[in-house]
């Protein structure tokens, strides 16, 4: 069949960022002998013009829309990027007649609001590269697709339960041939790569679970170099491995360091890194495979709200992995979560104190949680008769603690405005 796979988010967010998840379910349809055109608006000026070139015969069969973000998750103004998704879809309605079937990040959080709020036709929630090949073939023989994995048709809700494949080795990743050649010549770009998928840790306010389940699923280290030698002769050479916690497991990520070490990549790379259970050998092997930065999620500096956001590791661990990464030479940016379930003024000036001692290159400062289904906050939420039980939760909603938000965000300006390298 015929698809035309679309990338929705057309502003960017912080920085540049190919839209790899898609990437992904192209590379599994490709390799299921399916013709596949590509589309990234992000990368187009006029997305109107380039849209309409793309529908143009021949007409694709099915028509995939990804969506990556609902919102930017900043509490004070947020913007609500849905609706730039719901210009495409009736961009799309207006000039083909395809089935239009979403995906993503986004669009699996809030599967069933979002096909209402956009007026498509059906989504896949989850993993896109096994569901997307199967309905294909469904709707090609004119078959039932009510068996396809995390299938939702709107208005009839969800089909099937969604799956997660555990041998990711299955589905290709994409190779640049896909996209846009200009991001290799970026400075200011790294290549997205995600090495593993699921979450287990838990933490109280986070929808990764939601989106990628909890079981920890793994590439090859040999697929992974294997793609990375392929991104390097196209002259990418700044790579941002995605995975949610690129140190979860340890001995996985020692083996991935030591293989990129070996064979000489020559690149530079970020990653995301759990302040606990960071050792000083992987930290040094990070820095010999190429690593620059890193992004320490500790979100506070206190432990009774590092208990509260069902973080496994103290102050403690946090000072220790920063003063590792500084002696190996990586740079960090660290972020903290202010106004949770608990907090309070004092919690907080220990907070912003803890983040001042480590000496980090970066503070990324959060005022208030973004409030996603199905989690810990989410309830904590009801109880205290924050959001209703029913709540969808699509327009974005923030939980900062009572009677703190004024006091909090006028000690968070003044506290930035004698630190230039600390943002919100």
């Amino acid at each position: 069949m015929r698809c035309l796979l679309i990338s929705a988010n057309t502003e960017k967010m912080n920085m540049p960022t190919l839209p790899m998840g898609l990437g992904c379910v192209a590379a599994a349809l490709e390799a299921a002998d399916h013709e596949v055109r590509f589309l990234d608006l992000m990368a187009k000026e006029d997305w109107q013009s380039a849209l309409r070139e793309a529908l143009a015969e021949p007409a694709p069969d099915v028509i995939g829309i990804s969506i990556r973000n609902i919102d930017d998750q900043v509490s004070g103004s947020p913007r609500f990027l849905l609706e730039k998704a719901r210009d495409v879809v009736v961009f799309c309605r207006a000039h083909a007649h395809a089935p239009i079937v979403l995906g993503g990040a986004g669009y699996s959080i809030f599967p069933q609001a979002v096909l209402d709020y956009t007026g498509a036709d059906m989504g896949i929630q989850g993993e896109g590269e096994q569901s997307f090949s199967m309905l294909l073939e469904r709707l090609e023989r004119s078959a039932s697709p009510a068996d396809v994995p995390g299938l939702a048709i709107r208005g009839k809700g969800l089909q099937a339960p969604g799956i997660h494949v555990r041998d990711l080795d299955r589905f290709p990743l994409p190779g640049p041939d896909l996209f846009d050649s200009r991001f290799a010549r970026d400075p200011d770009y790294f290549l997205p790569i995600q090495t593993r998928r699921g979450c287990p840790l838990n933490c109280s306010y986070c929808s990764t679970s939601t989106i990628e389940g909890r079981l920890i699923r793994r590439r090859s280290p040999a697929t992974v170099i294997d793609a990375l030698h392929r991104w390097r002769a196209a002259s990418y050479s700044r790579i941002f491995f995605v995975d949610n916690v690129f140190n979860l497991p340890n001995s996985y990520a020692s083996d991935l360091c030591a293989r990129m070490a070996g064979e000489r990549l020559d690149i530079q790379w970020r990653a995301i890194l759990y302040p606990g259970q960071v050792t000083e050998t992987l930290v040094r092997s990070m820095a010999r495979a190429g690593c620059r930065d890193v992004s320490l999620g500790f979100e506070s500096g206190s432990q009774p709200i590092l208990d509260g956001l069902h973080k496994r590791f103290s102050p403690e661990d946090v000072r220790r992995t920063s003063r590792l990464l500084a002696d190996a030479g990586i740079g960090s940016m660290g972020f903290l979560l202010l106004g949770g379930p608990g907090e309070t003024r004092e919690t907080v000036l220990e907070s912003l104190s803890f983040a001042d001692s480590l000496g980090l290159n970066a503070i990324k400062l959060t005022i208030g949680p973004r409030i996603y289904p199905y989690t810990e906050l989410a309830r904590i939420a009801v109880r205290e008769g924050l959001i209703e039980p029913e709540a969808d939760l699509l327009s974005p909603v923030f939980y900062i603690a009572r009677g703190l938000e004024a006091w909090l965000r006028e000690t968070v300006q003044s506290w930035i405005s004698h630190r230039p390298h600390w943002m919100l």
